[in-house]
């Protein structure tokens, strides 16, 4: 067994987060989202990409990290996590690389601002360090409330 794990870099704010290629669909320009009445505040609403209609989370707005305005950097990377496909609104995305196993290290209480709950572990590769991102935890559907556009939060 390979103990080498391909990631997809992308930054938020000042930190680089990062999470396995294969919970990545695709990477997206912004594009126009849809609001959805009703749903929790990092939820942005849903967009229709290539006949599908995806619900799209600010990740700054769900680790509670300042908003900022979206540029030409900007992307949504369309991930898949079990039943659930969303976007997640990122700054950049800025690399897929091969990291080792054994250079990600358990996380520490709080990375950022992201509270440890939301990360598998850092990871130092030459002078940066990685939050590696724990996507299941990240987009529970009890922590998230609504995903499906079609339900009405409580």
């Amino acid at each position: 067994m390979s103990n080498e794990q391909k990631i997809i870099i992308f930054q938020l704010k000042d930190e680089e987060y990062a999470i396995p290629v294969e919970d990545v669909k695709s990477i997206e320009r912004m594009q126009h989202i849809t609001r959805i009445p009703r749903t929790i505040q990092f939820v942005k609403g849903v967009i229709n990409l290539r006949g599908v209609v995806t619900p799209i989370i600010d990740l700054r707005s769900r680790f509670d990290i300042e908003e900022s305005d979206y540029t030409d950097t900007t992307r949504i990377i369309i991930v898949s996590v079990g039943t659930i496909e969303v976007g997640l609104i990122v700054d950049s995305a800025n690399d897929v690389i091969d990291i080792d196993t054994a250079a990600i290290e358990p996380p520490p209480e709080v990375v950022g601002g992201v509270d440890a709950e939301y990360i598998k572990g850092v990871a130092k590769i030459d002078k940066r360090l990685l939050v590696l991102l724990d996507l299941e935890k990240v987009l529970n559907p009890e922590k998230l409330g609504v995903l499906n556009p079609l339900e009405s939060s409580k």
